[in-house]
C-alpha cells in the first residue's frame, strides 16, 4: 500500500479529514502487523498514541529551540 499524496491546498478546511483518509490504510495494517505479532490491540494503539504524542513535542522543542536562537542572534546583532 501507498500513501496517496494530497490533492487540496495545505490550509484547505478538508486537508486534515483528507490525510487521515490517507494514512487510515496503512495504520490499519500496522496495528494488524503488530496484533498478529502478539501484541493487543489496545497496546498497540496507545504505543502509536504515545510515539505521535513524543513527535508533536520533540517537533515544539525544535521550534522553541529555533526561535531561541534567532532571538540571540537579534540580540546579539542589536548589541552589535
Amino acid at each position: 500500500m501507498t500513501i496517496s499524496r494530497p490533492d487540496i491546498p495545505r490550509h484547505h478546511a478538508d486537508r486534515f479529514d483528507a490525510c487521515q483518509t490517507a494514512i487510515e490504510d496503512e495504520l490499519i495494517e500496522l496495528v494488524g502487523r503488530a496484533h498478529d505479532r502478539g501484541w493487543h490491540t489496545d497496546e498497540v494503539l496507545g504505543a502509536i498514541m504515545a510515539v505521535a504524542d513524543n513527535l508533536a513535542l520533540a517537533r515544539r522543542e525544535d521550534l522553541a529551540i529555533a526561535i531561541e536562537m534567532r532571538v540571540r542572534q537579534m540580540i546579539k546583532n542589536r548589541e552589535a
